[in-house]
């Protein structure tokens, strides 16, 4: 798996978005105390239910995968000026 650019701050922004559309969906309430794993987990696994992503290989579970999934999937929702496609 081939690190992207901006990839940090482009699965801070997967998830900031991820948050809301869960809120938005009515499946889930998050605490400021939640982990980062905790909401990485659960934002992929909703997205992939919602096949919105397509679900990684055995092989690649794990959380350097959803991290790199998520960050894949906002990338593609951003408009193409957007500063972090740059």
């Amino acid at each position: 798996m081939k690190k992207m650019k901006n990839e940090k701050e482009l699965l801070k922004e997967a998830i900031r978005v991820g948050l809301i559309y869960a809120q938005k969906r009515g499946v889930a309430e998050f605490e400021a105390t939640d982990s980062q794993q905790l909401k990485i987990e659960y934002i992929y696994k909703l997205l992939v239910h919602d096949k919105q992503i397509q679900p990684l290989a055995k092989e690649q579970m794990g959380e350097p995968g959803m991290k790199h999934k998520l960050a894949i999937w906002i990338s593609k929702l951003l408009p193409d000026n957007h500063p972090l496609k740059n």
